[in-house]
């Protein structure tokens, strides 16, 4: 699978036709939907589609046709994010009606065109899935714990100290928090971030 961490934009025309294409982490998307829909009150459409995975590890994903003929927009687009295999993420296409109907077809190959577009514009990076966990050590293992921390996928968020030994609070690779928490007894459980 594969995400994004920065957004990414593309514009496209057909047939006079403009299509803005916003690609966005999906913790991202709301905010942009809402800021583009107050950027562009012309606009005729503001079809999306996205998908992400919930606190459960589910893939929820979905596609809006914002007006256009059913099945015509949102659906095209969230294909083209499925057969990207992007996760986590939004597409929003903002489309100015250029005077010309495109018919069905066109629709589909217009969205579609968009998101392709502006995947190929987006800086794409493998997805690895991440999380979180509170460790303990007494003060005798306290610097192995630090010392296994320190890696660079691996961020300290909280630290704290009292008479029994240390307490971290740590996010990353899902994978490396699993491996950490083995060696030490875990205060809290592995969370999806």
């Amino acid at each position: 699978m594969n995400t994004l961490h920065q957004p990414a934009f593309c514009e496209t025309e057909e047939k006079k036709s403009r299509f803005l294409a916003t690609l966005v982490p999906y913790d991202q998307f709301a905010d942009t939907l809402a800021a583009l829909r107050k950027a562009h009150p012309k606009a005729n459409h503001h079809v999306t589609a996205y998908r992400y995975l919930n606190d459960e590890d589910q893939l929820i994903e979905h596609g809006k046709d914002d007006g256009e003929p059913s099945g015509t927009s949102g659906m095209p687009c969230l294909k083209v994010l499925q057969g990207r295999d992007l996760i986590n993420v939004g597409v929003i296409v903002t489309r100015y009606f250029g005077g010309t109907k495109l018919g069905t077809g066109g629709l589909v190959r217009a969205y579609s065109g968009a998101v392709q577009a502006v995947c190929d514009n987006a800086a794409i990076i493998p997805y690895v899935p991440q999380g979180t966990a509170r460790l303990f050590a007494s003060f005798a293992d306290a610097g192995a714990m630090e010392h296994a921390c320190s890696r660079p996928d691996i961020t300290v968020l909280d630290r704290q100290f009292d008479t029994l030994g240390t307490l971290i609070h740590i996010s990353g690779p899902k994978d490396a928090i699993t491996e950490l928490a083995a060696r030490f007894p875990t205060l809290g459980s592995d969370t999806p971030a």
